[in-house]
């Protein structure tokens, strides 16, 4: 049997948020399973084998019912091998922040991902990045400051040492997608991530293995099952709506954590992690508007 040709997706930017909204509930899911598998002894390096092993599954039946498994042929080998060492480090280092932090704190500071990509592409893209944009930084960072509550009888050093960790290995990853993104699909780019991050558990576990009993075993399948089932709904999301109308969505995640933090492990948000968030999420969605304003006006003057 051959797949289906590909049809071009209808814009309906109502379904593009329900999806991104359902995207997030997921992720939130994966690090509430991260969280909870970890509490029962199992190794990072194995979640990480897990969730990436079992993604395949959803994945391998997006590719075969959209593009087909042409779109696996790649012009860009070592610009998805520097993608996936970058994002598999900030998975590494995000698994282990939500393994130390409360779930609703390890969110939020992923949220940085935003400021630290701004700053990224300003270094290593070239990018110009305006005064707003920087001031846009500059708040947000204050917002993690007050994530963070950087004295010593509050802070949790290592964990928000690796949520920012996380957050960096994010912007890197979304850095790198830009510089392959010209001749790369994505379905192509989130193929070789989840092989790379396969081979990484894998090998990592072999130095370390924990064998799960059967509940433990059954949350890291279904980890890897809605870790790439969210992972679909994120680029399916993006072929159904803007980017500008979407992307200010992904800060329900938040809520969604703070959901199944209260239930699975009773933790209340502090409210300094509640305003930084706030603060966080609202210069991230500045910065969105100004990438999105800079690239209407570059896309204008070149049809002049």
């Amino acid at each position: 049997m051959t797949a289906p040709a590909p049809q071009p997706a209808v814009q309906a930017p109502l379904l593009g948020i329900a999806l991104r909204v359902a995207a997030m509930a997921l992720m939130a899911g994966l690090s509430a399973i991260v969280k909870w598998t970890g509490e029962r002894g199992i190794p990072v390096f194995e979640i990480i084998l897990f969730r990436n092993l079992f993604a395949f599954v959803p994945l391998g039946l997006y590719i075969w019912r959209t593009t087909g498994f042409e779109v696996l042929r790649t012009r860009r080998p070592l610009g998805h091998l520097a993608r996936s060492a970058v994002g598999l480090s900030g998975m590494f280092c995000g698994f282990s922040a939500v393994q130390v932090l409360p779930l609703t704190e390890a969110t939020a500071l992923g949220f940085a991902a935003p400021l630290f990509m701004t700053a990224l592409a300003a270094l290593l893209l070239k990018e110009p990045v305006g005064a707003r944009r920087w001031v846009a930084v500059m708040v947000g960072f204050g917002g993690v400051l007050l994530m963070a509550r950087p004295s010593p009888d509050h802070m949790n050093a290592l964990g928000v040492t690796l949520g920012l960790l996380s957050a960096v290995g994010a912007a890197g990853a979304m850095v790198a997608i830009r510089q392959i993104s010209d001749t790369e699909r994505g379905p192509t780019i989130v193929f070789y991530f989840t092989l790379a991050g396969v081979v990484v558990g894998l090998v990592g576990s072999l130095f370390h293995w924990v064998t799960p009993d059967p509940l433990t075993l059954a949350m890291l399948i279904l980890g890897g099952l809605i870790g790439g089932v969210g992972q679909l709904l994120l680029t399916e999301a993006l072929r159904r709506a803007p980017v500008g109308v979407i992307a200010p969505f992904d800060y329900i995640q938040f809520v969604w954590a703070a959901l199944l933090g209260l239930v699975i492990w009773g933790e209340l948000p502090h409210p300094l992690t509640l305003v930084g968030a706030v603060i966080v999420a609202a210069s991230g969605v500045y910065i969105l508007h100004r990438e999105l304003v800079r690239f209407r006006a570059a896309r204008s003057t070149g049809l002049d």
